[in-house]
């Protein structure tokens, strides 16, 4: 299984996720009401997680306190009970429907090990099995990195209107984790990379939810990292390949799905590509609120990143009417609407089963295989 590298089998999962289109039979719960979601994200989480501490607990017995002290070399509140990939796959196809059903409790409510279910979940869907310190250090430790004045000139700009993240993400850990990632794919000689990597425009936003959710800055670099090298790792190639290729399959899903809308925009000149850039790029972490933008998150780890095309066809559906009323629609669409997360999944899970079988897979391979972007990297 993996650490701190994806093995071969855990990115396969995780990638062929993508494959797997949501059940249009499913219920989703309205997110006004938190306890059902509550309730059904608590037994999936007590079931496959305990406290690293707790490895010889019996149930029901109250689990003692670490040591106020840890020489500890990762950094981890709980541990995995899954042992197999049977039971890796078992536990990813439970929290993608529960995902589907329910909206992941807010931070105001913890699991049992202290930690909020968003960041637990997210380690889970990215399989991130331990933090290992010392690598990081090593790499924060070189200071800056050869991009340091591209991040310098994007860092102070990331998610700049929202207040809540401007106080838990300061600028300098932002900083700290781009140079870090910069430096450790420099001269990389890992055999299992497919790509080269370095920072390039917009991976500054793309970061800024795992800083964020996740408990430390540790674990948002691990995450991160696993994040970009395998579930989008052609979005962040120098040519961006990966995100102009997301554009022309918007472009050709709009088409398909609402013909009279795609026709509506093409006769005003309005191409994915210059209207839908930052939301593909950013794959909508543009788009306020960020609790909203948090909630689309979990729908595209647990499902694939490649669904944020039809996220952005389900944002041009829900204000159809409006776009296609107005002789100016680059007007509305140079702001998009404030996010609704649960409302954006809805009418995209419904939309994905329209998508034919050829394009859906060329959707499915968009944000990581080489083939998809032939002759564009």
């Amino acid at each position: 299984m993996a650490t701190d590298t994806p093995s071969d089998s855990a990115t396969h999962i995780i990638q062929d996720a993508a494959a797997a289109i949501p059940s249009t039979s499913a219920s989703i719960a309205p997110a006004d009401d938190p306890q059902p979601a509550l309730q059904a994200w608590s037994r999936l989480i007590s079931r496959y997680t305990r406290p690293t501490n707790a490895a010889a607990s019996t149930p029901g017995t109250p689990t003692p306190a670490p040591p106020a002290s840890s020489s500890s070399t990762s950094s981890s509140s709980t541990a995995t009970t899954v042992k197999t990939m049977a039971e890796y796959k078992q536990i990813l196809n439970k929290m993608r429907n529960t995902i589907i059903a329910f909206p992941l409790p807010d931070d105001s409510h913890t699991t049992p090990t202290g930690s909020s279910y968003r960041s637990l979940v997210w380690k889970l869907l990215l399989d991130i099995r331990t933090t290992p310190v010392a690598p990081y250090l090593e790499l924060v430790s070189k200071g800056k990195s050869p991009a340091h004045d591209k991040i310098r000139n994007d860092t102070f700009r990331t998610l700049a209107t929202d207040q809540g993240f401007k106080e838990r993400v300061k600028e300098e850990k932002l900083i700290r984790l781009l140079e870090a990632f910069v430096w450790k794919y420099c001269d990389s000689e890992d055999p299992h990379l497919v790509y080269d990597f370095t920072y390039v425009q917009g991976m500054n936003v793309l970061a800024a939810p795992f800083l964020y959710t996740l408990p430390s800055e540790l674990e948002a670099f691990y995450a991160f990292s696993r994040f970009i090298e395998t579930c989008c790792p052609l979005y962040v190639q120098p040519t961006l390949a990966g995100v102009h290729k997301g554009l022309q399959l918007l472009d050709r899903c709009l088409e398909r799905l609402d013909p009279s809308l795609y026709t509506h925009l093409r006769s005003k000149n309005l191409s994915a590509e210059i209207y839908a850039f930052p939301s593909v790029l950013t794959l909508c972490a543009c788009t306020p609120p960020l609790p909203e933008v948090l909630q689309l998150w979990d729908f595209l780890l647990a499902f694939g990143v490649h669904f944020n095309v039809l996220c952005i066809v389900a944002q041009l559906h829900i204000m159809r009417n409006e776009l296609l009323d107005s002789s100016s629609p680059m007007k509305l669409l140079r702001h998009f609407p404030p996010l609704n997360a649960r409302q954006i999944i809805q009418v995209t899970v419904s939309m994905a089963r329209d998508v034919p079988e050829d394009l859906y897979e060329e959707l499915v391979k968009h944000p990581y295989h080489p083939d998809s972007v032939a002759g564009m990297l």
